[in-house]
């Protein structure tokens, strides 16, 4: 692969990287950094990624500091404990919620589209992972492939993945096996 042009993976933050906490059928972020559990087999699966040449970037929508519900300052602390542990490139989050209508947030594709001009990525070699319908829809609108965490939460799927795992480490054996 050109040295200039790299592929990627994109993962979503809560339910991919970390536990979401589900009530009633829906995920919701951690609220604090000791909140905060790393998904079994998580680690070695993103090193697995680095190992084969993938640049790693996390695209998390975090509307609860829009809500008024969590503020920056503790996302940004989960998200520096997260880059400390892992073997992440770079986090990136929208802050937005859907009424802002802004071009970040998932299901919309600026945040790829950030990384790709930023990392020069290719999105026809490269691989969204996500666990909500947003993410999947993300990954489509750009030309990635597109592989769900699917813990069968209690919202309407509108946008069908390539893949359908139950956790990351799963998600890494498609990826790897699905390479182009």
């Amino acid at each position: 692969m050109n040295a200039l042009r790299r592929k990627a993976v994109f993962l979503d933050r809560d339910g991919v990287i970390n536990r979401s906490l589900v009530k009633d059928g829906n995920p919701y972020p951690p609220s604090s950094v000791e909140e905060v559990e790393i998904l079994p087999g998580v680690p070695s699966a993103i090193r697995e990624l680095k190992d084969a040449g993938f640049l790693i970037i996390c695209v998390t929508n975090q509307p609860d500091v829009a809500r008024r519900t969590q503020n920056r300052r503790t996302v940004e602390a989960i998200h520096k404990f997260l880059l400390k542990l892992l073997y992440l490139d770079e986090i990136m989050v929208c802050y937005h919620d859907d009424k802002d209508k802004c071009q970040c947030r998932k299901p919309l594709p600026g945040m790829l589209l950030d990384a790709v001009a930023r990392f020069s990525i290719v999105l026809e070699e490269s691989f969204m992972v996500g666990d909500r319908w947003r993410d999947i829809e993300a990954g489509r609108r750009v030309g990635c492939t597109t592989v769900l965490i699917d813990y069968h939460y209690a919202e309407t799927e509108r946008s069908q993945p390539d893949a359908r795992v139950s956790s990351l480490p799963e998600a890494v054996d498609w990826i790897l096996n699905h390479c182009k």
